[in-house]
């Protein structure tokens, strides 16, 4: 028959297990709750964009005519697959440009529309390229063509300058993306995707707001993957 004492022992070895268990359980109930708490409370990485509207003016051509261009565009990497690129590409983004010309020898506004398809930012810079859906009645021909735009915020962070404004645009056709040689004139070259001259033409009137952020890595392949979700690297 067993004792007084052994089977008070006995009872106090097992109320201290389940005060553990409990005291275990509690721990990482708690430690569950900082991790959901850390992941909620982490910011969401940076993504770029540019956005804006602004006129601006040529310095190798002054008129009466009225120029400007609106831009939102955001990045979204690796969202647009492409032959032998399933995963897309770091540039890929997404947004709208719009294109306003008012010509004052004619008396009317020319406007195009397109949607952007690729965004790279520096410091303050950024370089754009949109495909034209939309063009008003007399405008050119451009629908279905990628155009491309630099921009250069030079202003206060918040797309306005007091005064004259310090940013800068730039843009793929008017004479500075040519194909200098088989035609007469010069037939336009085309433009790929992000690619634009340096922004050249002062902004008078409006401006803009880049946000940077860097090129970001391939996101993971799915498990049981053997590609690569992203372009492979060359």
């Amino acid at each position: 028959m067993m004792s007084l004492s052994v089977r008070r022992t006995l009872v106090a070895i097992a109320v201290l297990g389940t005060g553990l268990a409990v005291a275990s359980a509690s721990v990482a109930a708690s430690a569950d709750q900082e991790q959901k708490q850390e992941q909620e409370q982490k910011p969401r990485p940076v993504r770029a964009s540019v956005v804006g509207s602004g006129e601006f003016v040529l310095p190798y051509h002054r008129d009466k005519d009225v120029r400007s261009f609106t831009f939102d565009a955001r990045a979204a990497p690796y969202s647009r697959p492409l032959p032998g690129i399933p995963g897309g590409l770091p540039t890929d983004a997404r947004g709208t440009v719009k294109v306003s010309h008012y010509s004052a020898e004619r008396d009317i506004t020319y406007t195009s529309k397109g949607r952007v398809d690729c965004l790279v930012t520096g410091v303050r810079t950024a370089t754009l390229t949109a495909v034209i859906t939309e063009v008003s009645p007399g405008g050119p021909p451009n629908v279905g063509k990628r155009v491309g735009f630099s921009v250069y915020e030079g202003g206060d962070g918040k797309g306005e300058g007091k005064g004259r404004s310090k940013d800068r645009v730039g843009f793929s056709w008017n004479g500075v993306n040519l194909l200098p040689k088989g035609t007469t004139p010069p037939l336009e070259a085309p433009v790929g995707t992000c690619m634009a001259p340096a922004p050249y033409a002062p902004v008078t009137k409006g401006g803009y707001v880049v946000t940077h952020a860097e090129l970001p890595s391939p996101p993971a392949s799915p498990k049981g993957s053997t590609e690569p979700a992203g372009p492979a690297p060359k």
